[in-house]
């Protein structure tokens, strides 16, 4: 009997067992048709607009699914980032010059195993090793450099290697902070960038360059002329150590700075005096600097106002401007010259810029800087002006080369993007960067723990110091600034690499 009815009992939970199992197949089997249903009907749609729209040709001869090379457009960016492109093959910015920097902000690690992966192509730097290098300890330390030191107020930077021009605006707030404290912990100086002067500039007490560009953000009359009165209240911060009047900059040359209306919040508006919700554009020159007579009065403007020295920004164009600078300078008196110049190359910066200008304007830093090296000392002034080299120097190696061609000081602005940790995503126009560095999204800035990043930051300044450093002594000087164009060997088409001595050839013009 007790088996009939265990019997009796295993069939009815098979019953139920498979009864269920047919409910199932039953709902999944309409959810299926369901979902094929949902997208055939949003397929005929989709085939209903394409085809009447004019817009897009493809999509217009091949509805519904010329949409998709829309898709794998955008998607081949980011497969070709991590799964394609080879090391050295990306850019601006390479696979191994963006895990370098990733190394050393991260813990200061330097060394590689198994030898190099470059290929010295034609134009490549190598270093010219001395015979007998210096011993550790051996070397005598780097002499200072003063900038300005006819000034009231002379600056003498603690770091031949510093954070070039990055606006709160550009940037976000917990960038901004990261980088002053980093600077700080580091030695360094912060270049405001031309979105005036911030709090987070400040915060961490790091020295501080104010960059007045061509709309004068936070010490600007509305008509973009220069406000003397705002000027000297800024510069009354003892943080803030020279002033640097931009005239142009790598992203695009000859064009004014261009910061959305999306990226213009209340603060920022505050900050830089202008109208919330409105596209920021800087005018595509200074107002009240149309050649080189008005240029130096504005410089001699604002070095009386605030005692501080004051250089000037551009990338080289036409030599010749540069030129008659020096010949105004001249009838006038050196005292006259700003007290230093920032070269920056013409082949694109941290801003979003229009392609003709970023991709084809202005000469790239490798010719530019010994050009005006050799015209500074042509013309008796490469005493009385410092200068300072900016445009895509961010490994110890191109830094170094700066040094032989000329320069007193290196800046590094998409460097400390990727201290800061940026995975060059190329969203810095559109508000979304998914690092937290160029959005004003609190969502995507939580990301960024200004903490940790400032300590990415200091390791960066320190390993890239250390590492010029490195190079210098074993070249056989002393320190970077003793290095020269005979300490550098550029490979040439047939393979040979000569000293930048011999390839460079001055300009005469």
């Amino acid at each position: 009997m007790l088996q009939l009815i265990q019997d009796g009992s295993m069939n009815d939970i098979m019953g139920t067992m498979a009864g269920s199992a047919v409910r199932g197949l039953s709902i999944l089997g309409s959810l299926f048709l369901f979902v094929v249903g949902a997208l055939v009907a949003v397929s005929i749609v989709l085939f209903f607009i394409d085809i009447s729209q004019t817009k897009d040709a493809v999509r217009r001869n091949y509805p519904v699914i010329g949409r998709f090379r829309g898709v794998f457009s955008k998607l081949g960016e980011f497969f070709r980032q991590y799964f394609f492109a080879m090391d050295r093959e990306e850019m601006p910015f390479n696979r191994a010059e963006r895990e370098y920097i990733e190394d050393i902000a991260e813990d200061g690690h330097e060394t590689v195993p198994f030898g190099s992966t470059k290929v010295l192509s034609p134009g490549a730097s190598i270093f010219a090793n001395g015979m007998f290098p210096k011993l550790e300890g051996e070397h005598s330390p780097q002499k200072a450099r003063i900038i300005g030191p006819h000034c009231r107020k002379p600056y003498e930077p603690n770091s031949f290697f510093n954070i070039s021009a990055m606006s709160y605006g550009s940037l976000s707030k917990p960038a901004i902070q990261a980088l002053s404290h980093g600077a700080q912990m580091g030695g360094c100086w912060l270049n405001t960038g031309e979105g005036g002067l911030s709090p987070y500039h400040l915060e961490g007490e790091c020295d501080v360059v104010f960059q007045l560009g061509t709309a004068k953000f936070g010490a600007r009359n509305d008509d973009a002329t220069l406000n003397t009165d705002k000027l000297e209240a800024i510069c009354k911060n003892p943080q803030v150590k020279m002033i640097e009047i931009k005239l142009s900059q790598g992203a695009k040359p000859g064009k004014g700075g261009i910061l959305p209306a999306s990226k213009v919040t209340p603060e920022i508006a505050e900050i830089r005096g202008i109208s919330q919700g409105e596209d920021a554009i800087s005018p595509n020159r200074h107002v009240d600097a149309s050649d080189p007579q008005s240029l130096l009065d504005l410089i001699h403007l604002a070095r009386e106002t605030t005692g501080l020295p004051v250089g000037i920004k551009f990338v080289v164009g036409n030599i010749r401007s540069v030129k008659n600078l020096l010949d105004e300078i001249q009838s006038r008196g050196v005292e006259h010259a700003p007290d230093f110049i920032s070269l920056d190359g013409g082949d694109g910066g941290t801003g979003a810029a229009p392609l003709p200008l970023m991709d084809n304007m202005g000469m790239t830093i490798r010719e530019s800087l010994p050009m005006v090296t050799d015209l500074l000392e042509d013309y008796g002034m490469r005493d009385r002006i410092t200068i300072i080299a900016a445009g895509k120097l961010i490994t110890p190696a191109e830094i170094a080369w700066a040094f032989c061609a000329g320069a007193d000081f290196v800046t590094s602005a998409r460097g400390f993007m990727f201290a800061l940790g940026c995975i060059q995503a190329l969203k810095c126009d559109q508000n979304t960067c998914p690092t937290g560095i160029t959005t004003h999204d609190k969502r995507l800035q939580r990301g960024l723990d200004p903490t940790n990043k400032a300590v990415r930051v200091m390791q960066y300044v320190k390993t890239i110091c250390k590492e010029v450093e490195m190079i210098a002594h074993s070249c056989g000087v002393d320190h970077p600034r003793q290095l020269t164009r005979d300490h550098v060997l550029i490979v040439q088409s047939d393979g040979q690499a000569k000293p930048l001595s011999e390839v460079w050839k001055r300009k005469n013009v």
